[in-house]
């Protein structure tokens, strides 16, 4: 800079007293850069010994400075000094005048910020994913004991998304269980009442509609879960103790688990785990690959405090894509069952025995039709064991979740050969199945 950097300057003094034999002739140089506060001392020395190539600036001394420069036993007196020091704070102005420096606030530099590539990546995945969040707000009925009023207050909330342009909002079912009405929140805080669509209690998974414009809904990009591998990167958005947009990353821990649905019990196969913080408000919420598609809702935590241990479950979006679909069709899906009660599999291990203890077949079930037979007492009150369940189609069943999964790869209408300890001796039974009862 100019202010701090000036070029070597040479004075070249020639004094004569007018004898033009004697003359005397001093070269005095600066050096390049300088302290303001602390002039450095000038090497002078007499042009005939001096080596350098010099740009002299000549001029007559009065015949004062000449005697006093002869007289002088030390050439470098305070007055030959001030006259030095008069002369550079003259050129140092000089410079500073004719240099063309910015203002002050030219000299602060301000850093960008810099991001590294997998930072940016994620910071563009949540702003493109987040206007397809929304939060659900679980309104319940309650009912003044004084003035005997109804009013609604909120019971609990949950996160969802964005399913298509037609309204349609996806979350978990126990999100919205027992609400009287249910009101969603989409990105830009606008809020909207929801209608329950359907909702599939043994997959822990609903469908919400909103009369929303479809310039404000952006579905969320539909994935696959079928080739997900474990300790691939993932990203979970939602709005957990009833904040704004949140994100936590994490990978895949581990794939093809089994949870059992909050509602029914009944087990959620192939479920995907994962150490991406899954935290109370969460639920319903998207968990996102590192493309931005849809792999899973986030719904359950294994926490006996009720908060994110490191290990979350969500509902692979294979599962969710056609119980959504049927949904969004028909209303209700459409699952076969056998009709039957059984005993929790501790009871069945106690007995010895492999397989699912039959505790009732109503006669108008398919269990029931095909003559399977149920636990009961004879006249004396004594226990007799009904039929234990072993196979199904070939398949070995030795608890209810084995049971629970083969019925999940048939579909109603279905005959399936049903394999039984009757006593001592093995049946085998041929099943239709039907679906449930109160979505028939």
């Amino acid at each position: 800079m100019a202010a701090s950097s000036l070029i070597s300057t040479s004075f070249h003094i020639s004094c004569s007293s007018g004898s033009p034999n004697r003359k005397l002739t001093i070269n005095c140089f600066l050096p390049k850069s300088f302290s303001l506060h602390k002039i450095p001392t000038p090497t002078c020395s007499p042009i005939q010994s001096h080596k350098r190539p010099l740009i002299p600036y000549r001029s007559s001394c009065p015949p004062c400075l000449y005697k006093l420069l002869l007289t002088a036993k030390n050439p470098f007196s305070p007055a030959f000094d001030s006259l030095l020091i008069l002369c550079t704070s003259l050129a140092l102005a000089l410079s500073l005048f004719v240099a063309d420096v910015d203002s002050a606030s030219a000299f602060v530099v301000t850093p960008q910020r810099k991001l590294q590539t997998d930072e940016l990546a994620t910071v563009q995945l949540f702003q493109e994913n987040t206007p397809s969040v929304v939060y659900i707000t679980n309104l319940a009925a309650r009912q003044d004991a004084f003035t005997l009023d109804v009013f609604e207050v909120p019971q609990g909330s949950g996160s969802g998304f964005v399913w298509d342009k037609n309204g349609h909002i996806v979350t978990n079912y126990h999100v919205i269980r027992g609400a009287s009405d249910l009101r969603v929140t989409l990105a830009d805080q606008s809020t909207f009442d929801a209608k329950v669509v359907g909702f599939d209690q043994d997959k822990d998974v609903a469908v919400l509609h909103v009369d929303a414009p479809k310039d404000k809904l952006r579905p969320i990009p539909i994935g696959i879960s079928a080739d997900l591998l474990v300790g691939q990167k993932v990203f979970a958005i939602g709005n957990p103790f009833g904040l704004d947009h949140t994100l936590t990353t994490g990978v895949i821990s581990g794939l093809r688990r089994e949870i059992s649905s909050a509602a029914t019990g009944r087990p959620i196969q192939d479920v995907i785990q994962t150490d991406a913080a899954i935290n109370p408000g969460n639920s319903g919420g998207p968990l996102l690959d590192s493309s931005g598609s849809l792999i899973g809702i986030n719904t359950a935590i294994y926490s006996p405090s009720g908060a994110s241990s490191g290990v979350g479950f969500s509902i692979p979006v294979d599962t969710v894509n056609g119980i959504v679909d049927q949904l969004v069709r028909f209303g209700k899906v459409t699952r076969p069952i056998l009709g039957i009660k059984f005993a929790p599999d501790q009871s069945v291990e106690q007995l010895g025995v492999s397989g699912v203890l039959v505790l009732d077949a109503p006669p108008n079930g398919p269990a029931g039709k095909a003559g399977l037979l149920p636990t009961k007492r004879d006249t004396y009150g004594r226990l007799i064991l009904g039929d234990i369940i072993t196979s199904v189609n070939g398949k070995k069943v030795t608890n209810g979740s084995d049971l629970y999964r083969i019925l999940d790869q048939c579909n109603v209408g279905d005959k399936v050969i049903v394999e039984v300890l009757r006593g001592d001796q093995k049946e085998k039974i041929p099943v239709i199945l039907e679906p449930k009862a109160d979505e028939s």
